[in-house]
């Protein structure tokens, strides 16, 4: 599967940026905070394509108040999604930014609108919102333009996850990533289960990754461990700006070290083989051999009193050990010398 150039599932771990609200507005700081992206080393930036009324309905009533424990608490839903959309008039200019920092550049769509206006910029793909996990005909809309729909998977079960899953592929799009998620702002890292991770992807027979909203780079960096072939978070130019995402987006050092981690993880997995790798080959002088323990004559008998296994590895295998024994030296042999076939008879 391929997300513009870039082969997802194949080498490198595919590390995207997710612009989401944290412009505070400005356009110019969504410029700057691309560039800093690309800087950091992420392959990709995300932004979130959405207008208010499109996402909620401009309610002052108790139901649209968030009361959840959560950053946003107090505010309506309106409040909310008023603040943190990205205006539609940037998006182009947003795209030329990241493509010419050399970022491939999609979004999320939360309605039919938004997938038709993406579609207008050519974007490669598309990603699903863990909160539209159950808007299957928004998902169908976005299958069907057959490019590869990322999924998050946060607050569904796996009925939801196989609906989405099967939405796509009755539309005849197969390029489908699911990402483990947890739809916490910030989110506990002891709720991140990452051991989903290799199970969803047998289960739904799909690529995944993780869309992480810890506070850490561990999680991210467990997950490549554990098979995540993509890892998404949230990126922020300045800590102290003001954004709804603030409090649980990395800042470009912690991004850079994010992605650092990952490409150090991504050389030591290495691959299913037994063959000694060159370093330990090198080294297997300190493995154990043969040696003669006290000085043997010509036609003596090896035994346990005059050979032993003792490190460097300059003679026989000590697995041969039980074999010598008994058998005769062909000349006479001095104590310390490594114990070869061609000394016993």
């Amino acid at each position: 599967m391929r997300i513009a150039d870039f082969e997802i599932g194949k080498g490198k771990t595919f590390i995207i940026a997710e612009l989401s609200a944290n412009h505070n507005g400005s356009l110019d700081l969504a410029v700057k905070t691309i560039e800093a992206a690309a800087r950091a080393g992420a392959d990709a930036v995300k932004l979130q394509t959405y207008r208010a009324d499109t996402i909620t309905l401009n309610s002052n009533d108790e139901n649209f108040v968030i009361r959840n424990n959560s950053l946003w608490d107090g505010l309506t839903y309106y409040q909310l999604y008023n603040k943190a959309y990205t205006p539609w008039q940037w998006h182009k200019t947003l795209k030329e930014t990241a493509e010419k920092s050399g970022l491939i550049f999609f979004s999320s769509p939360f309605d039919k609108m938004a997938v038709d206006f993406l579609e207008e910029l050519s974007v490669p793909a598309y990603k699903i919102a863990s909160f539209e996990i159950n808007d299957l005909p928004l998902i169908e809309y976005a299958a069907k333009k057959n490019k590869p729909v990322i999924i998050s998977t946060g607050v569904a079960d796996f009925n939801e996850i196989e609906d989405a899953v099967s939405v796509c592929r009755k539309a005849g799009n197969n390029d489908i990533i699911l990402l483990k998620c947890t739809s916490s702002y910030p989110a506990p890292v002891e709720e991140a289960n990452l051991l989903m991770i290799k199970k969803m992807s047998e289960d739904f027979n799909c690529i995944t990754g993780l869309s992480d909203h810890t506070l850490s780079n561990i999680t991210a960096v467990t997950a490549v461990s554990l098979g995540a072939k993509v890892i998404e978070k949230h990126f922020i130019l300045d800590k102290s700006i003001n954004s709804p995402d603030a409090a649980f987006s990395l800042d470009e050092k912690e991004f850079t070290s994010l992605v650092d981690d990952i490409r150090t993880v991504e050389k030591s997995l290495g691959r299913i083989d037994y063959t000694i790798s060159p370093a330990g080959h090198k080294n297997r002088h300190f493995m154990r051999s043969l040696y003669v323990i006290k000085d043997i004559k010509k036609g003596e008998k090896f035994t346990s009193d005059n050979i032993g296994s003792f490190r460097p590895n300059l003679g026989i295998s000590p697995k041969f050990y039980y074999e010598i024994l008994g058998r005769k030296a062909i000349i006479d042999i001095k104590a310390n010398t490594p114990l070869r076939n061609e000394l016993i008879d």
